[in-house]
């Protein structure tokens, strides 16, 4: 599990343990950390060239006391100063080691001809984007062939939010320290991190809980339902899909796809002739009905553990008669697609703040900005606002899709999911995604670990489909038993006694 904090939680942490250490010690700990994961990107330290972006902050002592150890190795390093000051024992320890400051006019070749460029030019203080003469040479290290490592948070990304409002260094890794920082797990922040490599400076007895978490392959493997000596359909869970209709019948055979490829013990479909048909065509298994929404009047979902609805239903009148009648159930329900489309233009969303069953809402940045009443950019620059915003007025738990899938829930730290690839970037794959969230909310896991589980089995699903290469939404149902496999391999290897 990854925690991540915000700034003024750092700071106060930071100051109650500074008040116990010698002065300095904390410093000279980010530094070691720093300069172990420098050297271990280059080939050799001995005689490799260094170059140091250093700001007058903490971020640049951090900085140049890691490039005086690299010095101290045997590299060439080289700090450019980016304003007037710099840290002032920092630079005398480089030049102590044998490094030197060079001047503006000097950091266009030094950065060409170097073998790592280190970042220390804002802090996790800093807000908006870089302004001169710092945009000036973070342009000039994104150009540069040299990896790029940045020091606590690439410098422009917001360490709150992941908000990137202007210029910013692209690094290839991150060395962040004492916890992870929110923007570095929540894009367009994420995108310009890299791998972030955690460094322990002993600040985690000083942190409370964390604002935003990320689950790991092991956290997710542990919360798996996985089915005993005693399992029947029932107690696997019975899932009610409200997917699917005359012109998009394809939604429904993914919603409901990737629910039995997730281990579902039974789904419930209903639906118009045609996709009947279709559904049962490619998933004979399941227990189908004609009902059609636009016309029929029995709307409820039947027998069923949890309902999944939206994918493909369409905006009418009568989609919004069965929406209805779903959120007016005791049953969990996931909300996705056509679906929140309906919930945002009319008066059901009432509903879902009186819900005393758990309600999940699935979507894309253009759906939670309707739902909002707000525009698609805004959600997208501030992602973890928005979907904290959504959570907390809807009173309900939030997924939003996109380039880092986010998970809120009323009073809980948000989940950020980071198995996400660009190749989910498909027609259909949310579809999928539904039918996976749906089995395990089926199967009694609550709505948010639900969310959390089946954004990390859907991301890892993409990857293992076509062994990386470019997958259809129909390829993620055949990822997703891979993926599951994986996930109760490792789950097996942790349990008390195995070898």
């Amino acid at each position: 599990m990854r925690y991540a904090h915000t700034v003024g939680v750092v700071r106060e942490a930071e100051a109650a343990l500074m008040a116990r250490l010698p002065e300095g010690a904390l410093m000279r700990r980010a530094a070691a950390g720093l300069a172990v994961e420098c050297a271990r990107l280059l080939p050799h330290v001995y005689g490799s060239r260094v170059v140091l972006l250093v700001g007058p902050g903490d971020n640049g002592g951090d900085a140049l006391y890691a490039g005086a150890a690299l010095a101290a190795r045997g590299a060439a390093v080289r700090a450019v100063p980016a304003a007037g000051r710099t840290h002032t024992g920092g630079l005398a320890a480089l030049r102590a080691a044998g490094g030197r400051a060079v001047s503006a006019e000097e950091a266009e070749d030094a950065l060409f001809e170097a073998d790592l460029i280190v970042d220390g030019l804002l802090g996790i203080g800093g807000r908006g984007g870089l302004r001169p003469p710092f945009a000036a040479l973070a342009a000039l290290a994104a150009n540069a062939p040299a990896p790029v490592v940045a020091v606590d948070l690439p410098s422009g990304v917001d360490a709150d939010t992941g908000e990137v409002p202007g210029a910013a260094v692209r690094a290839d890794v991150t060395v962040t320290f004492g916890t992870f920082k929110p923007g570095l797990l929540v894009d367009p922040g994420a995108s310009r991190a890299g791998r972030v490599h955690l460094v322990d400076i002993g600040l985690g007895p000083e942190l409370p809980g964390p604002a935003l978490l990320a689950f790991d392959d092991a956290d997710v493997a542990a919360l798996l339902p996985v089915p005993g000596p005693e399992s029947d359909k029932y107690r696997r869970g019975v899932l009610a899909v409200r997917a699917g209709s005359a012109p998009y019948r394809g939604a429904a055979v993914l919603t409901v796809g990737g629910a039995l490829r997730t281990g579902v013990g039974m789904v419930r479909y209903a639906g118009c002739e045609a996709v009947v048909d279709q559904v049962l065509d490619r998933w004979p298994e399941v227990v189908a009905e004609v009902r059609d929404p636009l016309s029929s009047t029995r709307l409820d979902p039947g027998r069923a553990a949890a309902v999944v609805i939206g994918p493909g239903r369409g905006i009418r009148p009568g989609n919004a008669d069965e929406l209805r009648v779903v959120l007016e159930s005791d049953l969990p329900v996931l909300v996705d697609a056509d679906a929140i489309t309906v919930l945002a233009g009319g008066t059901l969303t009432e509903l879902v703040r009186e819900r005393t069953a758990p309600t999940l809402l699935t979507p894309h940045a253009g759906e939670l900005a309707r739902l909002l009443g707000t525009d698609r950019d805004a959600v997208e620059a501030r992602r973890l606002d928005h979907v904290t915003r959504a959570a907390r007025e809807l009173d309900c738990t939030v997924l939003l899709k996109g380039s880092t899938t986010l998970i809120a829930h009323p009073g809980s730290p948000v989940v950020a999911n980071t198995t996400g690839t660009p190749l989910l970037a498909t027609a259909g794959s949310g579809d999928v995604l539904s039918g996976v969230i749906g089995a395990f909310m089926a199967a009694g896991l609550p709505a948010t670990e639900a969310a959390a589980c089946g954004a990390h089995l859907h991301g890892r699903a993409a990857v293992l489909a076509r062994a990386g290469a470019p997958v259809s939404a129909s390829d993620l149902l055949e990822g997703i038993p891979k993926a599951l496999l994986d996930l109760l391999a490792l789950r097996a290897l942790r349990e008390p006694g195995a070898d």
